[in-house]
């Protein structure tokens, strides 16, 4: 067997069934749902009276191997659903009889190995021997199909690879994916919380990650007025018939938040965009007007279910820094260049390699003629070339009113993230009637670009709490430097040193604890600081700090000024 991507996701579903196998031959009793490869690996959700602890992976995995070594031959067969239905209604194995129920095709396929048989449409490996290289790795809980109206299942992970090189690569991988997970360090750096009081979803910005926060939306704003955007704020709580004009509440209502109020339907907003045409459509616009850039670091609300939510990764409140562009026929291509120039220089900045995923519309349910969509789909395709972007297509990943470049950033794990997004828009500008006065005279429809840079401030700070493992370039770093005095005898230089730096926009703390040397310098490397400053009795009476880096070899005692001075050139570079 090849290996090849789609042979690799064929492996990983075969080892969700041999899994399977082992849960049954070991618990017997236990109900089958789904099992199916994901990207790293498989799940199987189980119906099980035993509940499946961390321990019980060891004897499940025994299990598996003896199923490999028997190389049992991997059947396919078919049965009519009538007789399918029967056969797992005798089993007891409810599950699948829904599943049954939801095939439209007169006969269903299953795959037998030995006495264990499942229902599945495959392929799979040829016998149970190829499944060599795996490793089950945790267990969750998991609704059936997602909803949390239905039962709650068991659901182990596991992942398999063709060789046990890349099997121990992608364990070692894990293990430092654990170091950096952004629940973890967030909680240890005094970062965000989560309160079980406020409700699951919704992030308190600790003062450290407020200070951070702060930064990249100072950044972000800087950044957008160079570039010709003007800022906005809008409430967060909008009429629902701005959103029924829009299309959202029809396309998008399962993921909205209602209220009501004096008998008016308010709609908590899950996106910006209805509020900025609105300031577009304030006044009547001429072609010397456009482009006009709106920027708005809006706040919004989704309603995910309560199984999705992880940690800054998922949440039920956001800030997305968004922005709508209103366009002329003329000028929207050279705005979209302008938004994917303004893309990569950030993600750069970061540190982060992207790649870039074109999303069609494919066949689902969109607004708008098939020849707007064309004319949307083209124009981002130019883009894309002028840019010399490799990019991939993905059909009927578009949003609703219209196709949209994403650029997917990865981490120094190779990890990908979803971030920025341009979105390409003919269709609202013709709901909501906008309009704006062309150099002839008559009046036209703008071209409207939907964009976000990092995506949700949320969901970028968590990708960056792991692409860093919490240690912060200086210029994002909520403490720059810590001062550290020996003794009590260096508070007072320490205090006046501290006042120096705070003057010059440095962020500092002092330790004044009455702790050994040693004790405040590792608590200082487990804060992750930048910068240690060491305060004797020697750089008292000379007027100096010994700089000890986060990375790299000690400076030694240095004048203030000349430390404020490079750590000043680090900052601006934001190297």
């Amino acid at each position: 067997m090849e290996n090849s991507v789609e042979n690799l996701e064929t492996l990983r579903h075969s080892t969700a069934h041999l899994m399977a196998q082992a849960v049954q031959e070991l618990y017997p009793g236990t109900k089958l749902s789904i099992g199916p490869a994901i990207e790293d690996g498989f799940y199987y959700d189980f119906d099980s009276s035993h509940a499946f602890q961390p321990e019980d992976l060891a004897k499940i995995e025994q299990k598996m191997r003896e199923f490999s070594n028997k190389k049992l031959s991997v059947v396919r067969r078919e049965m009519a659903k009538a007789e399918a239905r029967a056969f797992w209604s005798q089993r007891g194995e409810k599950f699948k009889v829904e599943l049954v129920e939801d095939i439209p095709d007169d006969k269903v396929s299953f795959y037998e190995q030995g006495s264990f048989i499942d229902l599945c449409r495959g392929p799979h490996v040829e016998h149970t021997g190829l499944l060599k290289h795996f490793k089950l790795l945790s267990v969750a809980g998991a609704y059936w199909r997602g909803d949390e109206h239905n039962p709650m299942l068991q659901r182990i992970y596991g992942t398999a690879f063709f060789s046990k090189e890349d099997l121990e690569a992608h364990l070692k991988r894990l293990e430092e994916a654990k170091l950096r997970d952004h629940r973890k360090l967030g909680k240890e750096l005094g970062l965000f919380n989560i309160y079980d009081e406020a409700g699951a979803g919704l992030i308190f910005y600790l003062p450290k990650g407020a200070i951070i926060r702060r930064i990249l939306e100072d950044f972000e704003k800087d950044e957008h007025l160079k570039r010709g955007y003007v800022m906005v704020t809008t409430p967060h709580l909008f009429h629902d018939k701005l959103f029924k004009i829009s299309g959202h509440i029809e396309n998008y209502g399962e993921n909205m938040f209602f209220s009501k109020h004096d008998e008016t339907d308010y709609v908590i907003k899950p996106m910006n965009c209805p509020g900025h045409i609105l300031i577009y459509k304030s006044e009547l616009r001429s072609y010397r007007d456009l482009p006009m850039r709106i920027f708005e670091l809006g706040t919004v609300y989704r309603a995910e279910r309560g199984g999705t939510l992880h940690g800054l990764l998922r949440v039920l409140g956001f800030t997305q820094d968004d922005s709508h562009l209103f366009c002329t026929w003329d000028n929207f291509e050279d705005e979209l260049n302008g938004v994917v120039d303004f893309i990569r220089y950030v993600v750069k900045l970061f540190g982060f390699e992207f790649e870039t995923v074109l999303s069609t519309r494919g066949d689902k349910k969109v607004i708008g003629s098939d020849e707007v969509w064309q004319n949307a789909t083209a124009t981002l395709k130019r883009v894309l070339e002028r840019q010399g972007l490799d990019y991939h297509e993905e059909p009927g990943e578009a949003v609703f009113y219209g196709p949209k470049i994403d650029f997917k950033i990865k981490d120094v794990l190779g990890r990908v993230w979803q971030c920025a997004t341009v979105q390409l828009d003919f269709n609202l500008p013709e709901r909501f009637q906008l309009e704006y006065v062309a150099e002839s005279g008559e009046k036209k429809r703008p071209v409207m670009i939907h964009r976000v840079l990092l995506g949700s401030v949320e969901r970028f700070f968590g990708v960056l709490i792991e692409h860093y493992a919490g240690a912060f370039p200086t210029w994002l770093a909520p403490v720059q430097a810590k001062l550290i005095p020996i003794t009590d005898k260096q508070l007072d230089y320490a205090q006046k040193t501290a006042k120096e730096l705070q003057a010059q926009g440095l962020r500092v703390e002092i330790d004044t604890r009455n702790e050994k040397l040693g004790f405040k310098i590792r608590q200082a490397q487990l804060e992750k600081v930048p910068y240690m400053l060491i305060i004797g009795e020697k750089e008292q009476e000379a007027q100096k700090v010994a700089v000890r880096p986060r990375k790299g070899q000690d400076w030694g005692a240095v004048e203030l000024e000349e430390f404020i001075g490079k750590i000043k050139e680090e900052i601006t570079a934001k190297t």
